[in-house]
């Protein structure tokens, strides 16, 4: 029975720090978006991204570590860190599974970089902080609109829908 709640006294705490971080980050992003403030050429923090800051500017890459480049049309590093945009499915460009896939996924590819290139972007938070991948999930905007939402109105992804749909 000690354990039980010496367990739960530390879990109640842990929840506790964790909504007083949450609320201070959630104070400092108000501040500053309140002044209008954007940092590194236009990424406007978030309560969960608080350290993403560095240029907008974002270059191609299929494997391995990067910053600030689009690896496919769902996924892109950002400062050193693997982002998936959290409200979409993009087909695959490594391995496609067929030429269709490998051809819209590499055309996914190109307007992701190119809609991350073209202004500022805001990073919210998804459901959950990672995948099963290690990447860390966001909903991606650029001027209030879901970067998602768009590769999906142009028939490049599709809305997640907590699986993967064969593209083939």
């Amino acid at each position: 029975m000690g354990r039980n709640n010496e367990w739960k006294r530390a879990s109640d705490a842990r929840r506790r720090r964790q909504q007083k971080q949450r609320l201070s980050n959630i104070g400092l992003v108000a501040i500053g978006l309140a002044l209008g403030a954007t940092i590194g050429g236009g990424i406007i923090l978030c309560p969960q991204v608080a350290d993403a800051i560095g240029p907008a500017r974002f270059g191609s890459c299929h494997v391995g570590g990067g910053t600030n480049c689009v690896v496919d049309g769902d996924t892109f590093w950002m400062d050193g860190e693997k982002v998936r945009v959290a409200d979409i499915d993009a087909p695959e460009t490594h391995p496609s599974r067929c030429p269709i896939e490998e051809q819209l996924g590499s055309q996914a590819t190109k307007r992701l970089r190119e809609l991350l290139n073209s202004g500022p972007i805001e990073l919210a938070a998804a459901d959950r902080d990672t995948d099963r991948y290690g990447r860390k999930l966001h909903i991606v905007y650029l001027k209030g609109q879901s970067v998602g939402g768009i590769l999906v109105s142009e028939g490049l992804a599709r809305t997640w829908t907590g699986r993967r749909e064969p593209w083939c």
